[in-house]
């Protein structure tokens, strides 16, 4: 029989690492459907909460926060561009690429939970920014992504207009930062066992088989 396991994700929509991790997370699931039954909840993380509105060039940005030279920055997109490829996912960022602020789509990845659809809006968030390159701190490209994971369309702009769950999303980022979580992706399986970094899903595989044993 299947162990029913409690996952929390945590990450932002503009990490690239987060979306490889969530893809090699959900093949390892894949893989071990006989012995794992988990329900994914996607928590907030901004990496960049003072982002401001019209963002920031990626290359630039990441000059700025670690030191990166132009040429390191370009290699690692491409490695990252390789590894997101491999699972499937389309990562179309280049130089001319830019960060922007998510607040707003945390908003509205905790709206689409309480309506059973979190995961589609997520992996839609990914599309949205990594693949289509739009701003994910736009009102209209927020409503897009969300009618493209099933959500109403009118709700969501009612839901981002009114600034709704703005409270909850910043206690969910506090309690996260609070148990130590300082770095995206982190998968905490039932409050217990922390999984950092876009692991491939071998890494996951064995993690979910030990801790199915485990439990067991």
């Amino acid at each position: 029989m299947a162990r029913s396991l409690k996952i929390d994700f945590v990450s932002d929509v503009s990490c690239p690492w987060c979306i490889i991790g969530l893809k090699g997370l959900e093949e390892a699931l894949a893989r071990t459907g006989d012995l794992v039954d988990a329900k994914i909840h996607f928590q907030p993380f901004e990496l960049n909460p003072d982002m401001p509105p019209e963002g920031e060039n990626v290359g630039e940005h990441i000059a700025r926060k670690y030191g990166s030279t132009p040429e390191q920055s370009a290699a690692n997109r491409q490695m990252i561009r390789e590894r997101a490829g491999a699972l499937g996912f389309a990562m179309n960022s280049s130089a001319d690429s830019r960060i922007y602020n998510t607040f707003d789509a945390h908003r509205l990845l905790h709206w689409a939970e309480i309506e059973g659809r979190q995961a589609a809006l997520k992996h839609a968030l990914f599309e949205t920014y990594f693949t289509d390159q739009r701003d994910p701190s736009n009102h209209d490209v927020l409503v897009a992504a969300a009618e493209k994971a099933g959500l109403d369309g009118a709700v969501a702009r009612e839901v981002l207009a009114s600034g709704r769950y703005a409270e909850e999303v910043r206690q969910a980022e506090q309690l996260w930062r609070s148990r130590g979580i300082n770095a995206v992706p982190a998968i905490v399986i039932e409050d217990k066992w922390l999984i950092s970094g876009g692991q491939p899903p071998e890494a996951f595989e064995q993690a979910l088989r030990q801790i199915a044993a485990e439990a067991n």
